[in-house]
C-alpha cells in the first residue's frame, strides 16, 4: 500500500511527464475555432429545417433542440422522483391504511396525516385527511419506500412546484389522490377530512386517477413542427 508520501511523488513525476501543450494549442485557438463551428453547424441547420418546416418539408426531421417550457414538456425517466400521488381502491377511496409510517420516516416532517376507523376489520383504518407541505419536502423517496400498502408513489411526471405563496405549496388529499384536479386560484385547503363516501363520490365526479390502474405515462416529447 502507497503511502501518502509516495502517492505525491507519483503526481509530481506526473506533471513533469505529461505532454506540453504546444505554442498554437496555448493560445486556445484551436478550441475556439470549434466551439464557434459546432454552433455554427447548428445554427444554419436548424435555420434551414425551421423554414423548410414551415413550407411542408422535412417534417420528420428535428431542427431545434429547445423545449418550449411550459407548453411542452421534457420526457424524464420512470424513476425520477415527482410529485407525489395516493393510490386507490376499486371503489375510489385510498388505499392507505394510516399507518404512520410515511409520516414517521419523513425526515422533512412534511405529511400530515389524520386516521380513520375503517369499517372493513381487515383494513381497520384510512386516512381521513393527507396533507404534504411541497416546501418543506426533499424528494428523498423515503415515504414510497416505508408505505406497506404501495398507498403512495411519486411517478406523477410533475415537478412544476411553484406558487405566489407557501400555502400554494400544500396538497391536500383530493389533489393526491386527482393529480391536477387543484387549480392555481383556488385557496389553499389544509387538513381537509374526508369519509369513505366522500372519497366514493370524488372518484365518480373528478377525473380519473392514474393511481388506479398503473404508472402514469411520460409526457409526449416535443416536436419539431411546433417548435417556432
Amino acid at each position: 500500500m502507497k503511502t501518502l508520501s509516495d502517492q505525491l511523488l507519483h503526481r509530481i513525476r506526473d506533471a513533469h511527464t505529461r505532454r506540453q501543450l504546444t505554442w498554437w494549442e496555448q493560445t486556445y485557438l484551436p478550441a475556439v475555432a470549434q466551439g464557434l463551428w459546432l454552433t455554427s453547424k447548428h445554427f444554419w441547420r436548424n435555420l434551414f429545417l425551421h423554414i423548410a418546416h414551415r413550407v411542408g418539408l422535412f417534417k420528420d426531421t428535428p431542427a431545434s433542440v429547445t423545449i418550449q417550457y411550459p407548453d411542452q414538456l421534457r420526457q424524464t425517466s420512470p424513476r425520477l422522483r415527482t410529485r407525489h400521488r395516493l393510490t386507490q381502491r376499486d371503489d375510489g377511496t385510498p388505499r392507505c391504511v394510516a399507518c404512520m409510517m410515511c409520516e414517521t420516516i419523513c425526515p422533512a416532517h412534511c405529511i400530515y396525516i389524520t386516521p380513520g376507523e375503517h369499517p372493513d376489520p381487515n383494513v381497520e383504518k384510512y386516512a381521513r385527511s393527507f396533507d404534504i407541505d411541497l416546501g418543506k419536502c426533499v424528494y428523498c423517496g423515503y415515504c414510497v419506500e416505508a408505505c406497506p400498502e404501495d398507498a403512495i408513489r411519486m411517478d406523477t411526471q410533475r415537478h412544476d412546484i411553484a406558487a405566489y405563496s407557501r400555502d400554494g405549496m400544500w396538497l391536500d388529499i383530493v389533489e393526491l389522490l386527482h393529480p391536477g384536479s387543484k387549480q392555481t386560484t383556488d385557496a389553499p385547503k389544509k387538513y381537509v377530512k374526508l369519509d369513505l363516501e366522500q372519497f366514493r363520490a370524488l372518484a365518480k365526479t373528478l377525473p380519473a386517477s392514474p393511481a388506479t390502474s398503473k404508472t402514469p405515462p411520460l409526457p409526449t416529447p416535443p416536436t419539431s413542427a411546433s417548435s417556432p
